[in-house]
């Protein structure tokens, strides 16, 4: 699975102090057995009270437990909080202690947790409204992960056939109460059996259906000493327990279908619904003095753009401040751990609600944590809902960061957004001169609402002097004196990788030692490395993948190249100048408000980026530009290198760091919540105000274009996947199933979750030849066809 995921970022550590709001009856019952399980209890309790929805009890039943130490744990928590019921009986087991708690609940949706396991501060509320919106369903669970003694993420899309063999379920989700009763609550036959598979089975053998969110909420603590373990390690327990279950699985139709997220909704009996909010009464549950505020982001995942609003949350000022993070791409959030750091509300919304619900709980969460400033970022959908919520909440302050203008995607892409919604932003804030320049000239914006705001680098992790040298130079096998050139991007055609392949062939034409060091990963990765070998640069040029620390890689570097089509100010351009590396760049965005000659060249853009991408035809005289810059560089004597240095390091201190950027940002805020802004607010909504219908309208049919859009991504998707394979001229028919490509396997997960497996098949020709095996057989592989 293509992942990165920190086992040790466990929730619960730390108990939150936030002072949520709980008035009104609970709306979730969590229950809980405790027989002498005071070991791990705390860090349970601490993720249950740092809930972002505290509209629960929590009922404990202490069942018999003989350890005085922890009945006393378990007490002085218990006296902690008014939504803590704790209930006493003779021990009887886990499924006797549950059945009391569920008796003696108040909610209509049930959640059973163990007094040792964990979940994420937002699952009862993702839980909550997967259900509020899904009737039908009898239960919401989430993705999961094995910690403590195993390790391991649990993502199983579900199976009615595969539920009869193997528990595919977690234990922990959101059950409606009144299913639990219908089926008489958990078996209390044993004391000790698989009750959790057991309940399961009865609700299928009723036909409920359950909603499976695509996030990671549940964390299972793996011990030998927990229920499970005992089980397997008592053979007649275990004989029992699987008699039990292949009597009931019996019963279980092979034809369930459950919910499953990210999903596209086709329907036609829910297309072009009227959009709706929900009916929420209830006080904002977050009532510091704080300003708050929500951004709107496509996804969490490495890159330039999610690296800034990583940088947001990260060194805002937490004790004026409070952030929330909301995000509208189905994507494998792979930096979600990093912004769960820093911001406790986290919600993607493709992973538990349907698209014609995102605006109700987008309204829903502005009321419920007295939303003041959204500040959206790259969100296509956040963009289209602001006249609906400029309408619904004439307060709001909406403010946006656009990191480039796109010709070749939709127009201009997030500037033409941010053009088009130019009456309802208060400010846009743009990371480049070049940018704000066509903001106003191309897309008509006000100049006093576009703000030049650079996105910088932190000089003081990337600094040199922190380094050692000769760390890469030496895991490559080459020379200390061989000069490098860095090349650190994504792999793909906007960079222009083949560029630079014949680049580094001219080059080392006149500097034969030269080795091009390529940091990154992306589509194009594996022609790229084809080529390499196909050409004899094996010696000439390395890649090396994409590397979580690109420091080294740049403390041994004497250049970095950017030959990029399209670019805002690079990333890699920031950070190459903090360590001291100058840049030769392509005249792309605003590199040169970044790049001067006193610490780099420009070259001209020779080819045309609304025309030329995927265009590999380059002229000798833009290869010769950069191969003779490169060459002045690398051939510098160590003075004039160290001069150098310290010109780029200086460039970047003076004006060009992240600090920098987030208290500019910091000051902004604060005016805009001291009421800049406010009559234009006012007189803006009081416009929409005025079509209320039109507006309504508007959202909606953007509602069924995001479907549409979703769907043709993940097609467009299978079909560069298929592609790529026949380039690689692999078949999975020589490769045994556990060397499948992991990127492969994932992304057709997310397809086979996102409904459109039909869909691909309108591309036939991958259905035929070599193509069409490996579809037939990594589809074989996942869903057992």
């Amino acid at each position: 699975m293509n992942i990165e995921f920190d086992f040790s970022k466990s929730p619960g550590k730390v108990l939150l102090s936030r002072d949520l709001h709980f008035e009104g009856n609970p709306l979730v019952s969590i229950i809980t057995p405790y027989y002498n399980a005071g070991k791990y209890f705390r860090e349970t309790a601490n993720c249950v009270l740092n809930q972002t929805f505290p509209f629960f009890e929590w009922i404990i039943v202490d069942d018999g437990s003989t350890n005085q130490n922890d009945v006393a744990l378990l007490k002085q928590i218990a006296a902690t909080d008014s939504r803590i019921v704790l209930l006493h009986k003779n021990n009887g087991g886990p499924s006797a202690a549950r059945n009391l708690a569920i008796k003696h609940s108040k909610a209509d949706i049930i959640v059973p947790l163990d007094a040792d396991d964990l979940i994420e501060p937002t699952f009862l509320e993702c839980v909550y409204w997967s259900l509020f919106t899904h009737p039908e369903a009898s239960f919401s669970y989430a993705d999961s992960v094995g910690f403590f003694e195993q390790e391991y993420i649990w993502k199983q899309p579900f199976s009615a056939n595969k539920m009869k063999s193997e528990n595919i379920l977690v234990y922990c989700a959101g059950i409606r109460k009144k299913d639990l009763l219908e089926i008489g609550l958990q078996t209390e036959e044993q004391k000790y059996l698989y009750e959790d598979w057991h309940m399961w089975l009865k609700l299928l053998a009723k036909r409920k259906i359950g909603i499976h969110m695509g996030w990671i909420g549940f964390w299972y603590r793996r011990t030998d000493t927990g229920v499970l373990s005992k089980i397997r390690k008592n053979e007649e327990l275990e004989s029992i327990s699987k008699k039990m279950i292949s009597q009931l699985a019996k019963q279980v139709d092979d034809d369930i279908q459950f919910i499953e997220y990210p999903r596209i909704k086709t329907s036609h009996e829910t297309a072009f619904s009227k959009i709706k909010t929900w009916n929420w009464d209830r006080k904002p549950v977050i009532s510091n003095q704080k300003t708050k505020i929500l951004m709107l982001l496509p996804h969490m995942v490495m890159g330039g753009a999610d690296l800034f609003n990583l940088d947001i949350v990260t060194r805002i000022d937490k004790n004026k401040f409070e952030v929330s993070v909301i995000t509208t791409n189905p994507a494998e959030s792979t930096w979600r751990q990093r912004f769960g750091e820093h911001v406790t509300d986290l919600f993607e919304l493709p992973t538990f609600l349907d698209v014609e619900h995102w605006a109700a709980f987008i309204h829903y969460f502005i009321r419920s944590r007295n939303i003041e400033i959204l500040f959206v970022s790259n969100s296509y959908y956040g963009y289209y809902l602001l006249p609906w919520l400029r309408k619904e909440f004439p307060d709001l302050i909406m403010l946006d960061y656009v990191h480039s203008e796109t010709w070749y995607w939709r127009s201009g892409g997030y500037a033409r957004n941010s053009g088009v919604m130019g009456e309802i932003i208060d400010k846009t804030y743009v990371c480049t001169e070049h940018l704000r320049n066509i903001m106003i000239e191309v897309f008509g914006r006000n100049p006093e609402t576009v703000e030049t705001l650079y996105i910088g680098v932190d000089d003081e992790e990337y600094n040199p002097d922190s380094i050692q040298a000769g760390i890469i130079k030496s895991q490559l096998n080459i020379s200390q004196e061989r000069p490098v050139v860095l090349f650190p991007c994504r792999i793909d055609l906007e960079k222009r990788p083949f560029l630079m392949l014949e680049i580094a062939k001219r080059l080392n034409q006149r500097v034969r030692d030269v080795a091009v060091v390529v940091v990154g990963d992306g589509p194009c990765l594996n022609e790229l490395r084809e080529k390499i070998r196909t050409e004899g640069l094996e010696n000439t040029v390395y890649c090396v993948g994409r590397q979580k620390d690109m420091k080294p890689y740049y403390k041994d570097s004497d250049v970095t190249l950017v030959c990029s089509l399209k670019e805002g100010i690079s990333l890699t351009s920031y950070e190459s100048l903090a360590m001291g590396v100058p840049v030769v760049s392509s005249d792309v965005g605003g590199q040169k408000e970044l790049i001067n000659d006193k610490v780099g060249r420009i070259v001209p853009l020779y080819q045309d980026e609304t025309k030329d991408l995927g265009n590999r035809n380059y002229s000798d005289e833009e290869i010769d530009h950069y191969v003779s810059l490169l060459h002045d560089i690398v051939k510098l004597t160590n003075d004039e290198k160290q001069n150098l240095s310290t010109e780029c390091r200086n460039r970047i201190k003076h004006g060009f760091t992240k600090n920098q950027m987030v208290k500019r940002l910091e000051s902004e805020f604060s005016d805009f919540k001291n009421g800049e802004g406010k009559e234009n607010r006012e007189y803006v909504a009081s416009l929409l105000r005025k079509l209320p219908n039109l507006i309504d309208d508007f959202t909606t049919v953007f509602h069924e274009f995001i479907k549409k859009d979703m769907e043709a991504n993940e097609i467009w998707k299978a079909k560069l996947y298929f592609e790529e394979m026949l380039r690689n001229q692999t078949t999975l028919h020589e490769m045994p199933a556990n060397q499948i490509n992991d990127y492969a396997v994932q992304e057709l997960q997310r397809i086979y979750n996102m409904r459109t497996w039909k869909l691909i098949q309108r591309y036939r020709n991958l259905m035929d030849g070599k193509s069409g095996r490996i579809f037939r057989k990594v589809r074989d592989l996942l869903f057992n066809r």
